[in-house]
């Protein structure tokens, strides 16, 4: 695909090898294929490793943790679940969404806690809302521990950012979805590696091998969970789409 931006003639001009069609540049179909190619360009770039939250990096697109809060906030979780440590950013920020709102708890999980990382998240002021857990996210004896951490009756979010194959987020999904209230959500970030394949830092196998093929396989084996892009509490464009690394990664419980 060829795209020209003529600032001039106000035109966007995208050419494949059936089509060519000229579109206002100041267009919903011309922001959204510009902002394709500068989600994927950002991407390789690590754009997203340039952000921080509260002091610790978060490694995340601003607007997936914009979007991520207007469902906190509007489902008010008990809980807060990550698969997927790091460098502990966006664990502070939902702790840091969780005091605002005076509800909430996070669980981080994660393989390996790096020990920087962990004395740095332990030493934050947001510590006392953040438990930290060190091990497989799909082991039997984890999965039960995080269980019995969570307690019954309990309104549960759950954010899946750890080993992103596919066999791995399918079963992290099978692990934890049954924690999630009716209408939160479980979500299979980052499936926009699948966009990524042709990429200097891709992988040709994340075509098929990705979250979001996951998050797929998942639906269609649980009626009570459908992928679903949450509604904005606000919008006054005629923007529908999320500039994105997580496409098809919100799965709401609807019974």
């Amino acid at each position: 695909m060829k795209l020209t931006i003529d600032t001039t003639d106000r035109t966007l001009t995208q050419e494949t090898n059936d089509e060519r069609r000229v579109l206002g540049l100041y267009t919903k179909e011309a922001f959204e294929l510009i902002s394709e190619q500068w989600v994927k360009i950002g991407w390789d770039l690590k754009y997203s490793y340039t952000f921080s939250w509260m002091g610790r990096p978060i490694i995340q697109l601003p607007e997936d943790m914009i979007r991520a809060q207007e469902v906190i906030y509007r489902v008010r979780p008990d809980v807060i679940i990550e698969t997927g440590v790091a460098h502990g950013g966006s664990l502070i920020y939902y702790a840091s969404l969780c005091k605002a709102m005076g509800k909430g708890r996070v669980i981080g999980i994660d393989i390996e806690i790096r020990p920087q990382n962990r004395a740095a998240i332990e030493s934050h002021e947001l510590s006392p809302l953040i438990t930290l857990i060190e091990g497989n996210s799909i082991s039997p004896e984890m999965v039960q521990h995080v269980h019995s951490l969570v307690g019954p009756r309990k309104t549960v979010l759950v954010l899946l950012d750890s080993n992103h194959t596919r066999q791995h987020v399918l079963a992290e999904l099978e692990a934890y979805h049954d924690l999630v209230s009716k209408d939160s959500y479980i979500v299979a970030t980052d499936g926009g590696m699948k966009n990524f394949s042709d990429l200097p830092r891709g992988r040709q196998e994340w075509v098929y091998d990705n979250p979001c093929n996951a998050a797929s396989d998942f639906a269609a084996r649980h009626s009570n969970f459908m992928i679903e892009q949450p509604a904005r509490p606000f919008n006054e464009s005629k923007l529908t789409e999320n500039i994105t690394y997580w496409p098809g990664a919100w799965l709401r419980r609807n019974e």
